[in-house]
């Protein structure tokens, strides 16, 4: 078996609690008791709770954004009028990728994203706009594309009930399949939840 070096243990740890308790309720001693290091190790690696929050959003971001850029790249938007649920369509893949570099990993990712909206930590919104600005702003770019009629406020907005829905979702994702399952004979996997989710919130997006 390979041996987990400090930084990961300390990244672990730190992703589970941070996705379980949410970031305010987590403190970094209970960090380490978990991850079974010392304090000063959090600050060697990471300096601080907000690097450390950076850096547990980076590993899951560092195999979304590419994928995403992908996706989105592979929009035609120059023969036609771009379709909302394309755009979401994009977010597809590159979620479901995650799955492949952590357990749950889709779940847990939006689960994290969440807790860094709910909990208004203004350095992550910082932290992504420096480090993926590009792609966040060609995904904005597509949907004002797929929606001429709508505001740039109004777009805000609607991508901000976006997330809480997916956020939402995904949180209780485990439920709503055992009771697809229970109810309705229905045998649906995180993959069947997020395409069924992309034409509701698509729809909700470009209603006029």
């Amino acid at each position: 078996m390979q041996k987990i070096d400090t930084k990961t243990k300390i990244l672990n740890a730190a992703e589970q609690l941070f996705a379980e308790r949410g970031f305010a309720d987590t403190s970094l001693r209970l960090i380490t008791s978990q991850a079974e290091v010392n304090l000063a190790s959090v600050n060697y690696h990471f300096g601080s709770k907000k690097e450390l929050i950076q850096a547990v959003l980076a590993r899951y971001l560092a195999v979304f954004v590419p994928c995403l850029q992908d996706s989105l790249d592979t929009l035609n938007v120059s023969e036609k009028r771009i379709n909302q649920e394309d755009v979401f369509g994009c977010l597809i893949t590159p979620l479901l990728e995650l799955n492949t570099f952590r357990h749950h990993g889709t779940t847990v990712f939006l689960q994290l994203l969440g807790r860094g909206y709910i909990e208004s930590q203004g350095h992550l919104r910082w932290f992504i706009t420096t480090h993926y600005g590009a792609v966040m702003k060609q995904f904005n770019t597509a949907v004002q594309d797929a929606n001429p009629h709508l505001s740039s406020a109004e777009i805000f907005w609607r991508l901000h009930f976006t997330l809480g829905t997916v956020v939402f979702t995904m949180a209780s994702s485990r439920a709503l399949i055992d009771i697809a399952k229970a109810d309705f004979n229905e045998d649906v996997n995180i993959e069947g939840l997020i395409r069924r989710m992309v034409p509701f919130i698509a729809a909700g997006v470009s209603t006029a």
